[in-house]
């Protein structure tokens, strides 16, 4: 068994990337299997840095800090309160041997007029220079913390996954037609439904295909965007690190040509920043909060011929359909 590294908190990127992922309606859960951390660790995050309800990337990094520089002396109090020190000392030791949770709860119970300093904090102060004359009394007698232990076997959640550094540099462009992107767009939380679209862009066309899917499972996700690039030409794949992109060699197995499906780097979904847009145009008719359980595929359609029919200002004032087939994207007898 290998001892954990230090506990590493949240960097700019995650807090960023925890607020792309809530504004899509993604659980928890799914959030922290993205960024590869702990879904308590996101929970937290969320329910203590959120502002007025609502988690914002930078309002929650400052909010932190002030915690944490607030939390970083707090063990100082017993310092500070000599009576508070005293007490401490006497119950630590015999013949009270009282624990530090066993003090901590005394306090908070209110039973007398010491101030209150819970277990972790006396912890902190019988580590530090100023209690480790006083750690002796500890049951463990430990003068520093006990190391935690991992599992050895690291979870591998997308098997296979290539970067999208590797990506053909044509792709990055946007000049030639067949680099795709595709994500998922989910149902609000509160309906409880696993209904989602999957959504598919090409990057130089900007046409946006998308179909209602049951659920997120790997497997039939893979086989609705294998469906949704039926008619065109399909060069690459680009998609995020949601378990549901897990079966991407299904994919690349199925689609005619056999493209290669790339991986954005952990956080950043900015680098498949198409899709991303495409998604924002679909929220325009299904709102944030929709239960896709009870929408249509008719009514997808329906959202999907506006967005590809208007003109666009990146496609030079032309439609995504007039430029998908003036680029060569759609295959014979295609229409779009």
């Amino acid at each position: 068994m290998s001892q954990t590294t230090k506990y590493v908190g949240l960097s700019s990127a995650e807090r960023s990337e925890i607020q792309i992922l809530r504004e899509k309606d993604h659980s928890i859960r799914s959030i922290a299997l993205a960024l590869n951390r702990s879904p308590n660790t996101i929970s937290r995050e969320i329910r203590v840095n959120s502002v007025d309800g609502a988690y914002n990337a930078k309002k929650a990094k400052q909010k932190s800090k002030v915690s944490r520089r607030s939390r970083r002396y707090q063990w100082q109090k017993i310092e500070h309160y000599p009576k508070l020190h005293a007490f401490i000392i006497q119950m630590l030791a015999p013949p009270n041997d009282w624990s530090p949770n066993v003090i901590a709860g005394y306090l908070k119970n209110k039973q007398n007029t010491l101030p209150y300093v819970s277990a972790p904090q006396i912890y902190e102060w019988l580590y530090s220079s100023r209690g480790q004359p006083y750690a002796q009394y500890l049951c463990t007698q430990r003068y520093k913390p006990k190391p935690r232990r991992k599992n050895k076997t690291e979870r591998v959640m997308i098997p296979d996954r290539v970067s999208i550094t590797e990506r053909p540099v044509d792709a990055l462009d946007r000049t030639i037609p067949g680099h795709m992107e595709y994500d998922s767009v989910v149902s609000g939380k509160r309906s409880g439904s696993t209904y989602a679209l999957a959504v598919l862009q090409d990057r130089t066309s900007r046409l946006v295909r998308a179909q209602l899917v049951r659920n997120l499972k790997p497997e039939p996700f893979a086989s609705t965007v294998v469906g949704l690039t039926g008619g065109l030409k399909v060069l690459s794949l680009t998609t995020d690190n949601g378990i549901e992109n897990k079966q991407h060699k299904l994919i690349t197995k199925q689609v005619a040509g056999n493209p290669a499906v790339y991986f954005t780097d952990p956080y950043s979904s900015w680098q498949k920043g198409g899709v991303e847009n495409a998604n924002k145009m679909i929220r325009r008719y299904f709102p944030k909060g929709t239960n896709f359980a009870h929408v249509t595929q008719e009514q997808v359609d329906q959202a999907l011929w506006t967005i590809n029919n208007k003109p666009r200002q990146s496609l030079g004032f032309k439609s995504a359909i007039q430029c998908a087939r003036e680029k060569g994207l759609l295959l014979d007898g295609v229409s779009y």
